[in-house]
């Protein structure tokens, strides 16, 4: 068999991808690009920086404690890699459903600064 009649392989472009060949090859790959951010989980990201501050106002508790301590993990995660996996969501929504009382008296405020806004 001469050069000619090699059989041709074309792999195209692999800029960015990882492979191996061989019976023991491994192949592993780590690229650090940039973090996809999504519009809506950037303003997760800005609310749960924003719930974690008005927190600090609070009396401390065990359960403001874990629900800080869940937003400071979903913090972290949204800014570390622009995504939150659903099961960490569903455990902030579990956390803020079971804070509601006490996390009523933001919104509760803020409706009570537009009413005295609208008495002047």
């Amino acid at each position: 068999m001469t050069a000619n009649d090699e059989p041709s392989v074309s792999i195209g472009d692999v800029h960015g991808s990882t492979f191996a060949i061989g019976s023991h090859a491994r192949a592993e790959s780590h690229t650090h690009g940039a973090p996809q951010r999504d519009e809506t989980m950037r303003e997760l990201l800005e609310a749960v920086r924003e719930l974690r501050a008005d927190l600090t106002r609070l009396r401390d508790d065990g359960q403001l404690r874990a629900l800080d301590a869940e937003l400071a993990e979903t913090e972290g995660e949204l800014a570390r890699t622009g995504s939150a996996p659903a099961t960490r969501l569903e455990r902030l929504r579990a956390l803020l459903g079971d804070s509601q009382a006490v996390l009523s008296l933001f919104t509760s405020a803020g409706t009570v600064a537009a009413m005295l806004g609208n008495l002047r």
